[in-house]
């Protein structure tokens, strides 16, 4: 976990401000939930692997003779989804988004344990319309940064999973060879037996299939006529969604393979890639809700890792200098007590202002005012950007040339 220093505030707000600015923009609603959750939330719904839930920061929290096994929040989605169920199920449709703090053991060292992210999530609705809503949200959230350089791959868990039920292996098995492609290992499927050639034939065009176009599964779906009723539906809604894009001038590159992670997906998935990392990702967890008790509701969304996203960020131009330093020259009581009065002033009317009383430098400031004990020349009036100096009697006259300025 780490501190985040002024610099890595400016550009973690930036990244908040345009997040905020989007989400907004298209019809989001902010939520926040708590950093603590009962631990059965992730493990009742099947949604973490084993893996996973081996790097949850869990405990006890003790209740006098009992208490409930809790967790700081390993992931994003799942608390919206029970803030949803618990206090907006009423609503048949709900566009929120948040910015939160996720946390996950880390034992390399070379990863954060406390991760930031910036989230929406789309409950309700019909397919095809939010999967693209939330990508192309996302795309611009990211345009807007102005993060140049970035890749979405599309994949599809509908499509996995339903290859991987054609092998008609045990439930046991099943569940093994999922757990190794959640992690990546995407040759688990390839290693599963078949004595079906056919069907060898489909993994090998499913985990080998690159292409940029939808026409990349159309050739798919022509060249396996007999595959399973869930395969082709699978593949139909990977079609439309892909035929959407195309047709909105959004590129993509579709890599089956390239996911990871993705245990509540049941219908595409995506992901944005930038100097060679994953910046952010998502996809369709129509199956969640229902698993926790919230009824029938499709939903879909989408996170960015701010802490990736932070690093990326082009340099911000350098604003022009428009802070007021006020300096008090020895620094009397009379003395500060009247900076500190010309400050409020300053502030009253809009301007930034700092007060100095150690004689820091002035190159960071549009306007220098240095406060004596002089009369009636009360104070000296700098203007750093023209150079000039001039001397002025009253908070008035004060306001007067920095507004004329």
């Amino acid at each position: 976990m780490q501190d985040l220093l002024p610099d890595d505030m400016l550009r973690f707000r930036r990244i908040e401000d345009v997040f905020r600015s989007c989400c907004r923009n298209w019809g989001y609603q902010e939520v926040r939930t708590p950093t603590l959750e009962y631990l059965y939330l992730f493990t009742a719904t099947g949604t973490l692997t084993p893996g996973m839930l081996g790097k949850v920061y869990s405990f006890l929290d003790w209740d006098g003779w009992s208490g409930e096994r809790v967790v700081l929040r390993p992931d994003g989605t799942i608390p919206v989804a029970r803030l949803y169920i618990d206090n907006l199920s009423g609503r048949e449709l709900a566009r929120l988004f948040y910015v939160t703090n996720i946390f996950a053991f880390e034992g390399t060292g070379k990863k954060n344990r406390e991760r930031w992210q910036c989230g929406a999530e789309f409950f309700g609705g019909t397919k095809f319309g939010p999967d693209v809503e939330v990508i192309l949200l996302a795309e611009d959230v990211i345009r807007r940064l102005g993060i140049a350089n970035v890749k979405l791959q599309l994949s599809h868990a509908g499509l996995v999973r339903a290859l991987l039920k054609e092998f008609r292996l045990s439930p046991a098995e099943e569940a093994k060879i999922m757990d190794r492609i959640l992690e990546g290992d995407w040759e688990a499927l390839t290693r599963a037996k078949s004595t079906n050639p056919e069907l060898e034939r489909l993994t090998a065009a499913l985990l080998g299939l690159k292409g940029k176009s939808s026409s990349f599964l159309r050739n798919v779906k022509a060249s396996f006529p007999k595959a399973s009723p869930d395969f082709k539906s699978s593949l139909d809604d990977f079609l439309s969604i892909a035929t959407l894009l195309d047709n909105l001038d959004c590129s993509y590159e579709i890599d089956i393979a390239a996911m990871h992670g993705f245990e509540y997906y049941t219908g595409i998935c995506f992901q944005f890639l930038a100097a060679g990392e994953k910046i952010g990702g998502g996809g369709r967890y129509d199956k969640l809700v229902p698993l926790m008790n919230g009824g029938n509701i499709p939903a879909c969304g989408f996170a960015l890792y701010a802490d990736l996203v932070m690093r990326l960020l082009p340099q911000e131009k350098k604003k022009d200098k428009s802070g007021i330093l006020i300096k008090g020259a020895g620094a009397t009581p009379e003395i500060v007590e009247t900076c500190f009065s010309v400050a409020e002033s300053l502030r009253g009317a809009g301007y930034l202002a700092e007060l100095d009383f150690t004689g820091r430098a002035e190159s960071d400031y549009g306007w220098v005012v240095s406060v004596s004990g002089k009369r009636p020349s009360r104070f000296v009036l700098k203007d750093c950007r023209q150079k000039r100096r001039r001397e002025v009697a009253s908070l008035a006259e004060i306001l007067k040339v920095v507004s004329e300025g």
